[in-house]
């Protein structure tokens, strides 16, 4: 394997990179080797990789991994990721949008599930959305991302990077940055710098909410208007300004503060006040 195998299928099927799929190949070896390594792939996990490619770092993997199912959206892949992979027994390839499968069907009774991906930037957020809020049983998500969409998911109250983002997976994942990459290990270059980061699946979440579903409400709309005060930002929950009063007074909260300032706790404590008054 070498920073040539991707270009070299590239040529050889005469592949034409699609521009509305955010289609960019990892030509960049020692890349492939740390998600490998940064991912801890082990014999015993079972790996979905999301967006193959030609199949570079599915080679890795499978040769890393227990059993490897990749999903790819790209009718024009296929055959390719079927023929380069066809020696491999512990490989499987679903043609689908990753944005629409199950996954717990694909899980099925594996216990140790990791998730890498090399993700075009346009679906990172939805991807990460939809793997965090929906439940599916996996250890951990290795994903080479935009490198400012990282800073957001890594980023701390009162930061300009810090948004619902930050909020969702904090919640859901401990996470750590595994390394920086750079334009000139893809091809097509992007105009971006990316980061491989790695988000380790809580047993539970960071903090004890008691409605989840208002809990995540309440930080969307506090960061929906990110220069208004909480208490302006929050009349979209269409609660009386006496309750509102009376929960940002329960939850130790000054209701002049902007949401960019609350701690995941702080969060917490707010929707968790605003539940029990409005149940009350």
């Amino acid at each position: 394997m070498g920073s040539l195998d991707t270009k070299d299928i590239v040529q050889k099927y005469n592949f034409k990179f699609s521009k509305s799929l955010g289609q960019n190949f990892l030509v960049d070896e020692s890349v492939l080797e740390d998600i490998v390594k940064g991912a801890e792939i082990s014999s015993e996990d079972f790996v979905i990789e999301i967006g193959p490619g030609v199949g570079t770092l599915t080679k890795e993997l499978l040769k890393n991994a227990k059993s490897v199912c990749s999903i790819e959206l790209d009718s024009d892949l296929i055959p390719i990721l079927n023929e380069e992979l066809k020696d491999y027994e512990n490989f499987k390839l679903i043609h689908k949008d990753a944005l629409k499968v199950d996954f717990n069907e694909i899980i099925g009774e594996e216990t140790s599930v990791k998730l890498v991906a090399n993700l075009p930037y346009y679906v990172t957020t939805p991807i990460i959305a939809r793997l965090l809020t929906e439940g599916y049983k996996f250890n951990s998500l290795t994903i080479m991302i935009q490198k400012e969409v990282a800073e957001r998911i890594n980023s701390e109250p009162d930061c300009k990077e810090y948004g619902s983002l930050s909020v969702l997976v904090q919640y859901h994942c401990d996470t750590k940055i595994i390394r920086k990459v750079s334009p000139n290990s893809f091809i097509p270059k992007p105009k971006v710098e990316s980061i491989v980061i790695r988000l380790d699946r809580l047993e539970k979440p960071r903090v004890d909410v008691k409605d989840e579903h208002l809990f995540f409400k309440v930080v969307r709309e506090s960061f929906n208007m990110r220069r208004k005060t909480l208490s302006n930002a929050l009349k979209n929950l269409k609660l009386s300004k006496e309750l509102m009063n009376e929960a940002f007074e329960k939850a130790g909260i000054d209701s002049r503060r902007r949401g960019e300032t609350l701690s995941l706790q702080e969060f917490a404590n707010l929707s968790n006040a605003i539940y029990e008054l409005t149940k009350s």
